[in-house]
This record gives C-alpha cells, structure tokens and sequence, in this order.
C-alpha cells in the first residue's frame, strides 16, 4: 500500500487521529509567542578619567543637529559643571570643562564656543550643562562609590528643549575632586533649588524634553554669578562683590551661591560687619527653606575644632548669628552631626553625635532661650554627599553640621 493510500485509509478508518492532528496545529497557530527573555543590562564600562570625558563629549555633540548651512555656526555656551550632589565645581569638572570646550573647536566645527555670560545667553545660544557624580556599582548615590557617572546634556534655548545626552562612567582613582576655591571657602550648604534646577536638566531629561523651568527661568543671573565666582577665585574680590550684589537683585538671585559669595567677598575685603550681615542673610535663608549645614572642621576624632586660627577664626561669628537668627525666628533645630564613610559606622555615629552636641553646647551659651529648641542628633555616614572617604578638602561636606527646622514642642510638654 503506498503512502497516500495509507494516509487515505487511516483518515477513513480511524478518524480520531485525524481530529488529533487538527487541534495541535490549532492549538499551535493559536498560542501566543512567549515573550523574549529580559536579560539584566549590564553596567557601562568603568573607564580612566580622560577616555570617559571624551567618551562622553563626543557621544553629546555627535548628536546635535548641524546647521542648516555650512557657514551657519552655533553658538554654545557651557554652564559650568559641577558635583550632582553637592553643586559643588572642582578641579576635576574645570578640567572636564576645558577637554570639552577644546573638543568642541578642534572637531566640531559647527559650534561656536563662547564664554558662559550674561551678554551671551541674550543671544538663545545652545548651553552645555553636565553633572559629575559619584556612584555604586549600581549607578546610586548611595553606599561604597565605585565610579564617577558622567551626565552632559545640550539645551536649546531658542527651542526650550534638551536636543542630546551623552554618558560615560570614569574611575576614583586620580580624580582631584577638590572643590574650587568659591566652593571650598562657602561656609554653608544646602539644597537649593537653582542647582537642583540645573541638575534636574542634566540628570532628570531625555532628548526633546523640555529644559527644567527653575533652570531656564534663572539661566540670566546664573551666568552673572559665574562670573562672580571667577572673580572671586581669582582674587579680583570688589569686582566679585559687585557681581554677586547685582545678581541678589535679579529674578532668582536669592539662592545660596549669592549669599555665601556675598559673604565671603566681604570678609576677604575686611568688611567685618557687611560680612556680619550678609552672614545673617545665608542664616535667614537657610532657615526659611528648613535646613542649613555648616562646614565646621574638627580635629580627627574630636569635639574641638582644628587648631588653625586661619581656618576657624570666623567660627565664633558664624555660631553667634546662627543662635541669634534662631532665637529671634522662634525656630526649633534639630542639630545633626555627618562623618565620612572612613572607619566603623558605630563609632561614626557616636562621633558625629558628640559633634552635634558641641555645636548645641555653642549656641545655648550665646542664646539661653535655644535649650529647650534644639536637639541634637547623630547620622554617622549614612548621608554622605560624597562618600569617597577621602577625609580632604574634596569630602569635607560628609562632615558637616546640619540645622534643619523642626516643630516645637507643644507647650508644656
């Protein structure tokens, strides 16, 4: 019997094995399509410093549109850019600044590199924001930081939109992440809402987003007090005050690189009591957005502070406006101590505790009333900003004190 006669006849005889047949092709045309495997993805690659910033760089600027002519070029301005969670700039952003800008003239003949400045942004140029941050192996700022996540972003000012994003990540070791010297003096440090502005437009965006209203709204006075603060860096200290009183006028001006270069302008010029008041405005504004943390730098596991007069010697004018802007406001503060990540947590907690009582000791003594308004706590490394345990100049912020506004206590309690 051949095979179509077979196949004939088995239909005829046993039917059943022809229905069989039937439902498991159905059932196979029928079933879904399992859903492709989500496989982990895995981590950029950890590169030296140099390679991650070009890396960077170029994936940013590839990216931007060309101009619709050869002999159109566009103007492009860098933001300064600075630590993704302190705000801070440093050594290690100024050089990624000056790799980018050189970058951009050497193979990117389409932009036109201008200094980052009032009479500049009036133009609508294209600005060049970047956020430079230390991470764990899982890319949060949490933990033992193994990397520096670069982020660059493109915002076109005329179109009110990020137009390109590049990312790389960079080793720890042989990054000098001290802060410049703007940063490195400011006595006070807070989030404030223009970085937080400028961070969001780097960090929070996608290609075609729109830019982070805070930041475009206030794009005018940051450029203002960038100047301020090369000036100040660069010691021209009358014409960085002048600079930083004039962006205090300016729509959002009120942030807390004005008060503290306002302040530090003055006492570099011997203006002891200017310096005074412009000190008791940074208080007064850390107050009314509830938190200010203070740089006070203590001797290595100690309560007192450092024994270097050129260090500490405004300490006693910063704790007596701290006390009496608070005994004036009526404010009740927990005082909270931070340490770097260096050594065993328990003992960074107490440590950070006995701090943070020291300081309450300070100000109680200057203003009686603040006793019953304070507590003081103690965080250990749990909150570190940096988080590197460097224990320099580069991670002094993860040894701050912090004074964040509490409620008080009812009366009679």
């Amino acid at each position: 019997m051949n095979r179509t006669l077979f196949s004939h006849t088995a239909k005829r005889s046993r039917p059943w094995i022809a229905l069989a047949m039937s439902a498991v092709l159905s059932a196979c045309a029928t079933a879904p399509t399992p859903p492709p495997s989500t496989a982990v993805a895995s981590p950029p690659p950890v590169l030296p410093f140099d390679e991650a910033v070009l890396k960077a760089a170029n994936d940013l600027l590839s990216k931007a549109q060309q101009p619709s002519t050869a002999a159109a070029k566009q103007t492009l301005v860098i933001d300064p850019l600075i630590d993704g969670m302190t705000g801070y700039q440093s050594s290690a952003t100024l050089s990624m600044q000056a790799r980018i800008e050189q970058l951009a003239r050497d193979q990117y003949p389409q932009f036109d590199v201008q200094p980052f400045s009032a009479a500049a942004v009036e133009q609508a140029p294209i600005v060049l924001v970047g956020t430079f941050t230390t991470v764990n192996q899982d890319g949060k700022t949490e933990g033992s930081r193994e990397a520096w996540r670069i982020c660059l972003a493109l915002a076109d000012l005329q179109a009110g939109k990020i137009i390109a994003k590049g990312v790389a990540r960079a080793q720890i070791a042989g990054v000098d992440a001290t802060p410049t010297r703007h940063f490195r003096d400011s006595p006070a440090w807070m989030r404030d809402p223009a970085i937080e502005g400028y961070i969001k437009t780097c960090q929070g965006t996608k290609p075609g987003d729109p830019i982070n209203p805070v930041y475009a709204s206030r794009i005018k006075t940051a450029a203002v007090i960038s100047e301020a603060i090369e000036d100040y860096d660069a010691g021209r200290y009358q014409q960085a005050l002048d600079r930083y009183t004039a962006a205090l006028s300016m729509p959002g001006g009120e942030q807390l690189r004005t008060y503290n270069g306002l302040y530090l302008a003055n006492w570099q010029l011997g203006r002891r009591d200017a310096a005074t008041q412009s000190f008791g405005q940074l208080v007064d504004y850390g107050l009314a957005n509830k938190s200010l943390a203070m740089k006070f730098l203590f001797k290595p596991g100690s309560t007192a502070f450092l024994p270097n007069p050129q260090v500490t010697r405004a300490y006693p004018l910063w704790l007596k406006q701290i006390a009496a802007r608070a005994e004036q406001s009526k404010t009740c503060l927990e005082i909270v101590g931070h340490s770097s990540p260096t050594g065993p947590e328990p003992l960074n907690e107490r440590l950070s505790l006995r701090r943070a009582e020291s300081i309450q000791q300070r100000l109680t003594a200057q203003a009686p009333a603040l006793g019953k308004r304070t507590l003081a706590a103690g965080r250990g490394s749990r909150e570190a900003l940096v988080g590197t345990g460097a224990d320099d100049l580069s991670d002094g912020l993860d040894r701050r004190v912090s004074f964040d506004v509490m409620d008080c206590p009812a009366a009679g309690s």
